[in-house]
């Protein structure tokens, strides 16, 4: 599974890092610190939850094999 991140519409909430920290690591202002996340095995929920958590929806989910 990837996660695509559209952070330019990112407004900092962090709501993505209180569902996982290492799954959604933020900058030093509090916004995503990155575009894409390969979400290693076992994490899946992790992911969709912190995708779900966003209220501005820029957490894409992108399963492999699609």
């Amino acid at each position: 599974m990837k996660l695509r991140i559209d952070k330019a519409k990112c407004v900092g909430n962090a709501r993505c890092a209180a569902v996982s920290e290492e799954l959604f690591p933020l900058d030093e202002d509090g916004y995503i610190a990155v575009e894409q996340i390969d979400v290693p095995a076992g994490k899946e929920g992790l992911a969709r939850r912190g995708a779900r958590a966003c209220p501005e929806r820029i957490i894409i989910i992108e399963d492999e094999g699609q």
